[in-house]
């Protein structure tokens, strides 16, 4: 049985293996979990799209399906919920999962519809993300993200002193994060930042800005705290916030 299990989630995780510590027991309640969640993959047929070995958690719903498209073994965790209602709707890769009561929304506004959102491929998210796609949200491959990732390509105008900042309406630049990154949990992304390949975003972290690839980068608001190849911010700040994060 054990081997069994590893061929079938090696064929989604080429590396994957059981630990010697699992027992038959925990295994049969696995195979249980895994099953029932491919049976309710199978609801998307009834929208006329190919399963591609989706696994679905309990109670996923979906809006406007049509916009959606997915490669295989995309997983969703129980909750989730899925809306493209957008001009380019949402798009999975190969590979990816999504955690339990997670909300991926385009647009939340009938009357000025927001981009997409794309997430590509081998990309893990853990629960209660927030991810919108008003302005346009593009994930790399291979990036891995903890618990509460929470993305807004859009903000408020407010220059406006004598009208109600609801009325203002919004801008949108969009918010894009490259490959193989490393996010922590409870991260927030504003509209315009731009991520490059290979970064850490320190948990806790609020990113009003971009930054190059591999970078470090930690705080309220974020800031560059070291690159992956250990070159330090020529900014006596920079410096010391480094070396208290050590």
């Amino acid at each position: 049985m054990k081997t069994i299990i590893e061929k079938i989630i090696q064929l989604r995780n080429p590396g994957f293996s059981i630990d010697s510590c699992v027992d038959s027991g925990t295994i049969l309640q696995l195979t249980w979990v895994q099953l029932w969640s491919f049976l309710r993959g199978l609801k998307v047929l009834l929208f006329l799209k190919k399963p591609k070995a989706m696994l679905l958690g309990k109670r996923v719903s979906f809006f406007n399906v049509s916009k959606i498209k997915w490669g295989r073994f995309l997983r969703l965790g129980n909750d989730v919920y899925v809306s493209a209602l957008g001009k380019q709707g949402i798009e999975f890769g190969d590979n990816v999962s999504i955690g339990a009561f997670s909300r991926i929304i385009v647009s939340t506004s009938f009357n000025n519809i927001g981009e997409r959102i794309k997430i590509g491929n081998n990309v893990g998210i853990g629960e209660f993300a927030y991810l919108g796609g008003s302005g346009g949200l593009e994930i790399g491959d291979e990036c891995i993200i903890g618990q509460y990732l929470s993305c807004h390509p859009e903000n408020h105008n407010y220059e406006d002193l004598h009208t109600s900042i609801r009325h203002q309406g919004v801008s949108r630049k969009g918010i894009k994060i490259g490959k193989n990154c490393w996010i922590g949990s409870k991260v927030t992304i504003l509209d315009g930042v731009e991520i490059g390949e290979g970064s850490i975003l320190a948990a806790g972290s609020v990113v009003t800005k971009s930054f190059p690839c591999n970078s470090i980068i930690g705080g309220v608001p974020a800031k560059l705290l070291k690159t992956r190849n250990h070159e330090y911010p020529t900014d006596s700040t920079g410096k010391l916030l480094c070396r208290e994060s050590v």
